[in-house]
């Protein structure tokens, strides 16, 4: 294969709003050892994209400015040590950046076999809220058959992922939305009880649905103030994953709370986890994941696509939280 010197990516002219993403010319990326090169098919767009384009989440060092965090393609070209996959391999890779592109870098052990029955689209879905929801609720806590899991935002992409992963490993299911029809969406995708946090206490939900003991697992995209009542919805030795801060980073809490209950906090952020640790989650998912994804037990939800050049407009649609599951750029 005969690969181009150029290709096209989505460029950040200066920190601002959507307008700032714009298509040009790049020189086409080399697979270093350990890499494989893809040729995109399809690119998530997800909320740390939106921050970097607004200039409050740079890449880590080293990385490249071309935002996306996961994609789905063929594979196009093989960096020197590359055992696992061979070139044309179709593949969904959960990457440090780049993913607004023609092509994309991605290192072997975090590219994953696109899941048979899936289209490029809903596999380019899958990596970044995949990841972060296994490491979450089965790495750092462990959901187990029968646990309640209270999941804020329960329409975002994070929100409906969580929602299936708690149901298909034997969960029950409390969410949190910001509409009627929102939460009727979240019940549709396995939720039992959906909470609009516009007119209903989701502590007192909680409190009802697990007959007074809590969630034992509280995934939490908001912060803010809903810190200090994850800790009043938790039960006993529950956890609360913290999985970004859409409602800020600080808060007021009631901590002795936090000691009479038993509770660990935990939270973590994906993208400057070492390269060992990432494919430690892909190990998981493959082997657990995977196959109720092939089974049709699982299916990423897909709220809208939008062709790369207009990654503007799909940052903007972000931007509403009128999305349900994911947006997705198609290349």
């Amino acid at each position: 294969m005969t690969l181009p010197a150029r290709m096209t990516a989505i460029a950040i002219r200066t920190p601002g709003g959507p307008e700032m993403l714009v298509p040009e010319e790049r020189p086409m990326p080399v697979p270093g050892p350990g890499e494989i090169l893809v040729k995109v098919a399809a690119a998530g767009v997800n909320r740390p994209d939106v921050r970097q384009r607004q200039g409050t989440y740079p890449p880590p060092k080293g990385a490249t400015d071309i935002p996306g965090l996961e994609i789905a393609g063929e594979v196009a070209a093989l960096g020197a040590d590359v055992k696992r996959w061979k070139l044309g391999d179709k593949v969904c890779a959960l990457v440090v950046g780049g993913g607004y592109a023609n092509y994309c870098l991605a290192y072997e052990p975090h590219a994953l076999p696109v899941p048979a029955g899936l289209s490029m689209v809903e596999a380019a879905a899958i990596p970044e809220t995949f990841f972060t929801c296994w490491q979450n609720m089965f790495m750092r806590a462990d959901v187990k058959p029968g646990d309640w899991v209270l999941v804020h935002g329960g329409t975002s992409g994070i929100g409906t992922t969580a929602i299936m992963l708690a149901k298909a490993f034997g969960g029950h299911v409390v969410t949190t939305a910001g509409s009627d029809d929102k939460c009727s969406v979240a019940k549709k995708i396995g939720a039992d009880v959906a909470v609009n946090y516009k007119t209903e206490d989701f502590v007192e939900a909680t409190k009802k649905a697990t007959g007074g003991k809590g969630a034992n697992l509280v995934v939490d995209i908001v912060g803010g103030d809903y810190i200090d009542r994850n800790y009043a919805a938790a039960a006993d030795q529950g956890v609360i994953a913290q999985v970004s801060f859409t409602g800020g980073p600080k808060a007021i809490a009631n901590f002795a709370v936090l000691m009479q209950k038993r509770l660990h906090h935990t939270g973590s952020t994906l993208r400057p986890r070492t390269v060992a640790e990432k494919a430690a989650i892909a190990r998981g998912l493959e082997e657990r994941v995977w196959p109720l994804i092939a089974a049709g037990k699982i299916k990423p939800v897909i709220d809208s696509t939008y062709p790369l050049a207009k990654a503007g407009d799909a940052q903007a649609r972000m931007e509403t939280s009128q999305h349900i599951g994911k947006i997705v750029l198609t290349v």
